[in-house]
């Protein structure tokens, strides 16, 4: 696909592409920086590290690296000096492409930086630089865009994009996407998706947008604005920007839309399906298999059995499980993690099950809670707990102080809503979890964490912790009006203190 795309791209069209940047500068960008890499040196097989902001300039400077056969390694500056300087040393770019600000970020910027939580080290340190797009004092030299004939694509195979995902800073961890895996990755988005030419498309990563552009449909960021002013066909959604826009009074009329990089709830789908879009989807999707499979808010809303239903299997995606984890595999796997052995099977570390080519999730089989010597799995439960009135909830451990531990659903009501009500729509299933039945029930705002602002479970334990604890000091569980217990009697008359310890 992206090959099509590239080849495809002319510098007399006059469609729009981005906002402000129509298809034809976009071209003339793309074979500018594709000429200057091959004028410095590079060759396929070459790792690039991409410290680009996102934009038109860093999807040039991408898909001219792809049209060389370089390697793309993508560098996030808000993960720290360190951490940057492990993943760089790890992926050994022969060249750092940064813009201005990534590099003052670097030097003079520094002390502004950090209050705004970016740092990067000196990246003239780990490779050569070229600035992309403006160079401000102080900057490196800039790539150029050389007069020169555009250069013939690479056709071979090999690897086209290296995604650092965690690790510490003595051992960080990379995905390694070939080009096959990315162009099947992006094949499979473009079939769910079905985007139509001309159309506007709302996302926020390439990896998403760039089969809409390949498509013939413009696409702009997912802002509120630009879900006002365009009208858009589809848009792309984490499950925290879906809640942010919904409490704004969003409306997504005749839209498409997907939601996924964390758990999506049937509760948050039918939010987006009342607030007029003409489908919901969350789509299950690692950044070793994406995407893998997809359900639309009628059938998840629909599912009443255990666990959380994350649809079909994508076409060429294959599952199996091996100890109840859920292996996957097929053309949208990457090849390995940077360093290591191909894969055979991803190992995705979820607890899950596949009847036919259904999946069905039972939660992180590192977030296991041990009680009483039973292994409870929250993802089987949590589901059940996103009722009317629930925004967020998650079922945590917090220790009970004898290697056992205790469990405590965290819930988060959707603003406006009196905890009694949700209250009396939880009695239902609390009941139904059996021995899985938390032992106290307390209101918070989940934490988040993370560029997917996924819900941050050890944070949630301890927020959890001391909610339980301030309530078991004000109402000794003897005194507690329900058992399991909620959060004493403050919670049995609308009380309990919803904010952070």
């Amino acid at each position: 696909m992206l090959s099509d795309f590239i080849g495809g791209l002319r510098e007399d069209d006059d469609r729009p592409a981005l906002p402000g940047v129509r298809r034809g500068e976009l071209a003339r960008l793309v074979r500018g920086y594709a000429v200057a890499l091959q004028a410095d040196g590079l060759e396929a097989g070459d790792t690039v590290a991409l410290a680009v902001r996102p934009g038109a300039r860093s999807l040039a400077t991408l898909l001219a690296a792809y049209h060389l056969g370089l390697r793309i390694a993508v560098v996030d500056p808000t993960a720290g000096p360190d951490v940057v300087r492990a993943r760089l040393a790890l992926a050994q770019p022969r060249l750092v492409l940064a813009d201005a600000a990534a590099q003052a970020v670097a030097s003079w910027a520094a002390p502004l930086a950090r209050r705004a939580h970016l740092a990067l080290p000196s990246l003239t340190s780990l490779a050569p630089v070229r600035t992309v797009g403006r160079r401000l004092p102080g900057s490196a030299p800039a790539l150029r865009r050389v007069a020169g004939a555009f250069p013939r694509p690479y056709e071979g195979e090999g690897d086209a994009v290296v995604v650092f995902t965690s690790g510490t800073t003595s051992r960080p961890r990379a995905v390694v996407h070939t080009r096959a895996s990315i162009s099947a990755g992006m094949t499979a988005v473009r079939d769910l998706v079905r985007p139509v030419p001309g159309r506007p498309v709302l996302g926020g990563t390439f990896f998403v947008l760039l089969p809409s552009l390949a498509s013939g449909a413009p696409v702009a960021p997912p802002t509120g604005r630009n879900l006002r002013r365009l009208r858009p066909q589809a848009v792309y959604l984490t499950p925290p920007q879906v809640r942010a826009a919904l409490a704004a009074g969003s409306r997504f009329d005749d839209a498409r839309v997907y939601s996924g990089s964390a758990p999506v709830s049937a509760a948050l789908l039918s939010a987006l399906r009342r607030a007029g879009a003409a489908e919901a989807w969350g789509v299950y999707a690692l950044t070793e298999v994406f995407p893998a499979a997809a359900v639309e808010a009628a059938e998840k809303g629909a599912f009443s059995g255990s666990g959380d239903l994350v649809g079909e299997l994508l076409p060429g995606v294959s599952a199996r499980v091996s100890d109840g984890q859920l292996l996957l595999g097929g053309p949208t796997a990457a090849d390995r993690y940077l360093g290591s052995e191909p894969f055979g099977w991803v190992a995705t570390g979820d607890i899950g099950r596949v009847d036919g080519r259904t999946v069905v999730l039972g939660g992180r089989a590192k977030d296991m809670i041990l009680r009483d010597a039973e292994n409870i799995y929250p993802g089987l439960y949590e589901p059940s707990l996103h009722v009317a009135g629930v925004e967020l909830a998650l079922l945590v451990g917090v220790p009970a102080g004898d290697g056992d531990e205790r469990v405590v659903a965290l819930v988060q009501p959707a603003a406006g809503v009196p905890d009694a009500e949700v209250r009396a729509a939880l009695r239902g299933p609390l009941e139904r979890m059996g021995s899985a039945r938390p032992d106290d029930v307390v209101f918070g705002r989940v934490p988040l964490a993370g560029r997917s602002r996924k819900p941050d479970r050890t944070a949630a334990s301890a927020l959890a912790a001391a909610l339980s604890t301030r309530a078991e000091r004000a109402f000794p569980r003897r005194r507690r009006l329900t058992r399991p217990g909620w959060a004493g009697e403050a919670a049995a008359r609308g009380k309990t203190d919803r904010g952070e310890p």
